[in-house]
């Protein structure tokens, strides 16, 4: 059945029936499915696969041939056979798990390294998946405060495009591979038919040689599907999925924290230990110290007492001489005073005489500009203006030209 064609107002189905032969359509025939036998059938759909009459599915029907006048032969649908169906999807399995297995891909997958601590997880689900809600709030909100980054691909996860939903998020996943360890493909539950997607080959292939692992939770505990198969990790529900990541973080978590009490402990035994011993030597090296200190201060005492006497003979004997030496010394420490006022006097005179004061009174001008002297013509220009200093006062000009002497 390609399509049902199921129309909501009238309650009718018109389904497009189709025969395929190595992926070519070798028969097709349309058919009526009234209101009535729909409801029959897919409420026996939801009884027995817990999921409704859809697209795509092979069935085995009972039908009867009826002719119009006016519109011709019609081929009516009274029953469809459920288990049919399931049939043919346990047969489109078995054909994907054997080209899989014979191309050598099956196993791909699962002999990848997951990290030790899987904390970067590019997840492929509805944004309003109640499975997706369940995993984010299991993952987030553990007690032990584990940190996790999650990204959501959305796809459609059952359903005629599911499949190519899916392979279309992996493809984006694989093109930034490296900011993540793991995928996760969450799913809430559902009937056996509701997952023959996850049997579809191009889907399980894909699956078996991604990059990184890729763990799933779909959301059934039965009829394990191809792409759970060929998956790095399967768990029955999202939830467990996240109890799995959880776990692979706390089986690293807990040994390093008894590492931790080990060490905390080690070290306060070793500072124990040491604090005692530097107690103890404290101690010793106290009691050493005292005796030794007590014996070099009566040493020190013994040569005190011999060096004042011998200090006190040398003076008596040296008395006479010393004074005739310290009158040596006062009448040489004068003289040099004397001879350097002198020489300080002179230096005095020469520095008044360089006064430009002195330089003024004797009939000399200095001619300043911006309050340095000017030496050569070259230091100012037309328009400048310059100061003349005088002995009696000062004039200031505005140059109009300057040029350089002949005799220069």
């Amino acid at each position: 059945m390609n399509k049902i064609n199921h129309y909501s107002y009238s309650g009718h189905c018109y389904p497009e029936l189709v025969e395929k032969i190595a992926g070519k359509v070798v028969a097709q025939l349309k058919a009526n499915l009234w209101k009535d036998d729909f409801i029959r059938i897919n409420e026996n759909f939801l009884t027995i696969l817990k999921e409704p009459l859809k697209d795509g599915i092979n069935i085995l029907f009972n039908a009867t041939i009826n002719f119009d006048p006016v519109h011709g032969l019609s081929l009516r649908i009274i029953d469809i056979d459920p288990v049919f169906s399931l049939g043919e999807l346990e047969r489109e399995k078995l054909e994907t798990i054997e080209r899989l297995k014979s191309e050598g891909i099956f196993q791909l997958n699962k002999g990848l390294r997951i990290p030790l601590l899987p904390q970067r997880i590019a997840i492929i689900s509805v944004e309003t998946s109640k499975g997706y809600s369940d995993f984010l709030k299991v993952i987030n909100h553990n007690s032990w405060g584990y940190k996790f980054f999650c990204f959501l691909f959305p796809a459609l996860l059952q359903g005629d495009r599911s499949v190519d939903s899916i392979l279309t998020q992996l493809k984006r996943v694989k093109k930034v591979e490296q900011h993540f360890d793991i995928v996760a493909i969450i799913r809430g539950g559902g009937g056996d038919v509701g997952l023959s997607s996850y049997n579809n080959y191009q889907l399980a292939r894909e699956i078996a040689q991604f990059p990184i692992p890729v763990l799933t939770g779909i959301g059934h505990s039965t009829n394990e599907t191809v792409v759970e198969m060929v998956a790095f990790k399967n768990a029955i529900t999202p939830t467990e999925l996240a109890d799995y990541l959880l776990q692979k973080l706390h089986n690293f978590s807990v040994p390093v924290q008894k590492a931790e009490e080990v060490l905390v402990d080690t070290a306060n035994r070793i500072l124990h230990d040491e604090k005692l011993k530097l107690i103890n030597t404290i101690r010793y090296f106290q009691s050493v110290t005292k005796n030794s200190l007590s014996n070099y201060q009566n040493e020190v005492k013994t040569h005190a007492n011999r060096l004042s006497q011998s200090a006190y003979f040398l003076l008596n004997r040296e008395g006479e001489y010393g004074h005739e030496l310290f009158a040596n010394l006062k009448r040489s420490f004068l003289g040099y005073i004397a001879k350097q006022s002198v020489e300080l006097l002179n230096m005095e005179k020469n520095v008044n005489l360089l006064d430009p004061a002195h330089v003024v009174r004797r009939g000399f001008t200095i001619t300043l500009k911006n309050g340095k002297a000017i030496k050569s013509f070259t230091e100012v220009a037309a328009g400048d203006t310059i100061t003349t200093v005088m002995v009696d006062g000062t004039i200031i000009s505005a140059v109009i030209n300057s040029k350089l002497s002949e005799d220069v």
